[in-house]
């Protein structure tokens, strides 16, 4: 089944969005101490830019997104067609205004992730994918999309760990000591880190949260899969989406896939 149609919507809905974020970022006014709740006025201008124009193409599609907004009010939460969306991943990189955030446009069918789509407005940088076609990303300068593919690195002891920042900055969780990677990097928004392992920029990202969303995985998840990688929860088991409260509960683990076994068994301890 082609899903073409869906793909250039993903991506003309985040492209608006993301032109208007950049319009907005570039006035807004840091705030240093941002907290990892916070939401803006971007974040629901962003998410009403994506579902207008997704509820114009797709009038009977339900919809799924962090923000409280009207047009997610008059919609369906699950079915078999589902988009899933996070207009501002990252919203602690938007008000710090340190560039790490991004828009995620993910699709469901019939529970299966078909397209995902992740920008990021302000280095401008964009990956996407849609199921059985691969991964893709074109830069902002980029004449032609470029195949994405993650990394063929072996052994925990080679990688790079994507993460959110520690709280203590230089401080490695027990998490990750019991991963022992050889280097770790640290940003905020899920979908960065989800196209960083896609790009072959990183090898493993890791989220031990208890409770996250739809949102935070859906789109990046596509993206890691189609360029040769794996994700799964903590326990190695798959992501499920249209559930009702678009809760997730397990973690998440992002791979290139060599690594994903290793990484699954020295994380045991701590998740049993």
């Amino acid at each position: 089944m082609s899903f073409e149609r869906e793909l250039q919507a993903a991506l003309e809905a985040a492209d608006r969005a993301g032109r208007e974020l950049e319009r907005r970022y570039a006035a807004f006014v840091a705030i240093p101490d941002a907290p990892a709740s916070i939401s803006t006025d971007a974040d629901r201008v962003s998410q009403e830019i994506i579902l207008g124009l997704l509820r114009r193409e797709f009038p009977g599609d339900a919809l799924c997104a962090e923000e409280a907004t009207p047009t997610l009010a008059g919609a369906a939460r699950t079915g078999p067609r589902l988009w899933v969306v996070d207009p501002i991943d990252g919203t602690r990189g938007f008000a710090r205004k340190n560039g790490e955030f991004s828009v995620m446009v993910g699709f469901v069918h019939e529970g299966q992730i078909a397209v995902g789509v992740v920008l990021e407005p302000a280095p401008g940088r964009l990956t996407y994918a849609v199921r059985g076609e691969g991964c893709w990303r074109r830069d902002r300068g980029d004449a032609e999309a470029a195949r994405c593919r993650v990394t063929a690195v072996p052994e925990l002891s080679a990688a790079t760990l994507v993460q959110s920042h520690a709280k203590t900055p230089g401080g490695r969780s027990r998490w990750v000591e019991a991963l022992k990677p050889a280097r770790v990097t640290e940003t905020y928004s899920a979908g960065v880190k989800l196209a960083r392992v896609a790009r072959g920029e990183a090898d493993l990202y890791l989220n031990t949260y208890p409770n996250f969303h739809d949102w935070d995985s859906c789109a990046g998840q596509v993206l890691v899969e189609e360029a040769g990688g794996r994700v799964t929860g903590l326990r190695g088991e798959g992501l499920r989406y249209g559930l009702p409260g678009a809760d997730q509960k397990h973690g998440l683990l992002a791979s290139n896939g060599l690594l994903h076994d290793a990484a699954l068994r020295a994380l045991a301890p701590l998740v049993a």
